[in-house]
C-alpha cells in the first residue's frame, strides 16, 4: 500500500473496460495503491471475476459491475450497482473502454460502422462521465484514454477510431474547464504501440516490430506503462495538472 501523494486509500475508482489489457493493469495498480476498484466489463465477466480474485488475494478491494457503456440504461444500472457497493460516491473515473472494431477505409465504411466506432470510443466517454458526475465529490479525478492515433491519424483503416480518439482529447480539455469550479481534474493518456490484444488482433507482427524499432526505447509499451501514468493522473501527485494528455509512445511521436 502506498503512502504520500500517490496513495489512493479510501478512494472509489470506476474503470470501464477493466477486465483485460490496459484496463486490467489500471485496476490492479489503483487497487495496489489503496483504491476500491469497480471493474466494468460487458463480454468478459469471467475474466473480470478472476481479476477481482487476484486483487483481493493481494489485499486489495474490487468488484465487477457489468454493463454496456454505449447504452444509457445499462450505464444507469452500472452506476447504481457501484453506488450500492461503495457508499454512494465515485472519486476516480477511468474511461478506458474502446476499440478499433475493424480496419475499414472510407470507401468500405457505412454509417452504421461509423456510429458503432464513435459510440464505443467517444460517446461512451460522454455518457459514463455524465452519469458519474452527480456522484463524484468535488476534487475528484477523471482520466480518459485517447491514442497516438489521435495525433497521427492512425494506421490503415483506422479513420473512425482515430477521429473518435482525437475528439476525446478535445472533450478532455473542454471538460477540464467546465469542472474547474468543482476542482475535478480531467486528463487523458494517449498510448502508442502497446502490447495488448488490440494489436494481436489488428496489427501484423512485422508492423509491430518495425514500429517498436523506431521508438527511442526499442520496444513496444506494456499495459503497466499506461497504468502507471493513469495512476499518477488519478492521484494527488498530479494535483496541478488538468486538461492534459500524457503521450505514452516510447518517443515515437512528440507533441
Amino acid at each position: 500500500m502506498s503512502h504520500g501523494p500517490y496513495a489512493l486509500t479510501g478512494k472509489v475508482a470506476l474503470v470501464t473496460g477493466g477486465a483485460r489489457d490496459i484496463g486490467a493493469a489500471v485496476a490492479r495498480t489503483l487497487a495496489a495503491h489503496g483504491a476500491t476498484v469497480m471493474i466494468n466489463t460487458l463480454h468478459s465477466v469471467d475474466r473480470a471475476e478472476a481479476l477481482v480474485g487476484e486483487i483481493r488475494a493481494a489485499g486489495g478491494t474490487a468488484h465487477v459491475v457489468a454493463g454496456d457503456v454505449t447504452d444509457p440504461a445499462a450505464i444507469d444500472g452500472m452506476i447504481a450497482a457501484v453506488l450500492s457497493l461503495t457508499g454512494a460516491r465515485i472519486d476516480i473515473l477511468v474511461n478506458n473502454a474502446g476499440g478499433l472494431v475493424a480496419r475499414r477505409t472510407m470507401d468500405a465504411m457505412d454509417f452504421a460502422f461509423w456510429r458503432e466506432v464513435l459510440d464505443l470510443n467517444l460517446t461512451s466517454v460522454f455518457a459514463v462521465t455524465k452519469a458519474v458526475l452527480p456522484h463524484m465529490p468535488d476534487g475528484g479525478t477523471i482520466v480518459n484514454l485517447s491514442s497516438l492515433a489521435a495525433r497521427d491519424g492512425g494506421g490503415g483503416g483506422a479513420l473512425a477510431y482515430s477521429a473518435a480518439k482525437g475528439a476525446v482529447l478535445t472533450l478532455t480539455r473542454g471538460l477540464s474547464k467546465e469542472l474547474a469550479s468543482r476542482r475535478i481534474r480531467v486528463n487523458c493518456v494517449s498510448p502508442g504501440m502497446i502490447a495488448t490484444t488490440f494489436h494481436d488482433t489488428f496489427t501484423k507482427p512485422e508492423v509491430r516490430q518495425a514500429v517498436a524499432a523506431r521508438t527511442s526505447v526499442g520496444r513496444e509499451g506494456t499495459a503497466a506503462d499506461v497504468a502507471n501514468a493513469v495512476h499518477f493522473l488519478a492521484s494527488p501527485a498530479s494535483a496541478y495538472i488538468t486538461g492534459e494528455s500524457i503521450e505514452i509512445n516510447g518517443g515515437l511521436y512528440f507533441v
